[in-house]
């Protein structure tokens, strides 16, 4: 029962936003539990984001 596209651009960017924060989440806090610092907590939260936006997205366009 669905009722929009979901290649609309408001669901791809929702869907980025929702990846950046699980990436965000995950690899600040997998820095915190090994005891880095702040600044090297949020650069591993920044390349795991972007590990997880880029690895996701970047599957759907080899299944076209």
């Amino acid at each position: 029962m669905q009722h929009y596209s979901k290649d609309c651009s408001v669901c791809k960017m929702m869907r980025s936003l929702a990846f950046s924060a699980l990436g965000m989440g995950l690899g600040a806090g997998v820095a915190y539990l090994l005891g880095a610092t702040r600044q090297n907590m949020v650069y591993s939260g920044i390349v795991v984001a972007s590990i997880l936006i880029f690895g996701f997205l970047g599957r759907d366009k080899d299944k076209k």
